[in-house]
């Protein structure tokens, strides 16, 4: 492998695995959604390869057709930059949504009492809450097919706009093999961001999920959809802004 071929793989693992350390929006929807959803590790990872999949693969496809049409690099990070825009609106408003209707689960949720009244003439009052009816939800589909790993609204939502969101540190990498004829090169260099990229995606939500585990259920379970809405409405707000 040429000097220069090293240099730019080497360049590739290290981009993949730093944007996404800097970058919450790769890691905590997916740590606080599985936590919330109550997924399964497994489903749980392969929401996450997948979603980071469809994340590297979106930007690759788009950078391909850029190329084609013969976009010098600012024109191809301009559009990536758009593409970062919509995609930071649409996590915004998913967490938004979510957050408004954790909200109204955990108010569903809330303990009360209720009035029972005997044949004897004794009154009592029960108290109870409807927690395991609301707020524990499970999702189904622990399975490693895409179908059933991405079954249900929240699954696919979370997948899609990862898909629109841009990859902006791969353009770069992409052009200078391009330029220079090299396919091979190419490949070799997708291969090693997505790798590292999903990997690290990956190994950042298992250990936080991990984490989550260990915190006392009881505690915030009736919050934990809220919870979740609004970390992923706040990673969509610093993706928009640059916070």
């Amino acid at each position: 492998m040429p000097g220069e071929q090293i240099i730019l793989v080497g360049a590739a693992a290290s981009v993949g695995v730093v944007h996404t350390l800097i970058g919450p929006d790769h890691y905590l929807p997916f740590i606080t959604l599985a936590r919330a959803r109550n997924w399964s590790l497994a489903r749980t990872v392969g929401v996450t390869m997948l979603s980071g999949l469809g994340h590297v693969a979106g930007s690759v496809l788009l950078g391909f057709l850029g190329l084609a049409l013969g976009w010098a690099l600012g024109g191809l990070e301009r559009f990536e930059a758009m593409r970062g825009e919509i995609a930071g609106w649409l996590l915004l408003a998913f967490g938004i949504a979510y957050l408004v209707w954790g909200l109204r689960q955990a108010y569903k949720a809330r303990p009360h009492s209720h009035r029972h009244s005997h044949a004897d003439g004794t009154v009592h009052l029960h108290r109870h809450s409807h927690r395991g009816e609301h707020s524990h939800l499970h999702d189904a589909g622990a399975g490693l097919e895409t179908k059933s790993l991405l079954k249900g609204a929240t699954a696919w939502s979370i997948f899609i706009i990862f898909v629109l969101g841009p990859c902006e540190p791969l353009i770069p990498l992409l052009v200078y093999p391009a330029a220079s004829g090299r396919s091979l090169g190419i490949v070799i260099v997708v291969a090693v961001f997505a790798l590292t990229t999903v990997a690290t995606m990956t190994t950042l939500v298992v250990i936080g999920r991990a984490g989550l585990e260990r915190l006392p259920a009881a505690r915030w379970e009736r919050w934990s959809h809220a919870v979740a809405g609004a970390i992923i409405a706040a990673c969509g707000l610093a993706m928009q802004f640059g916070l």
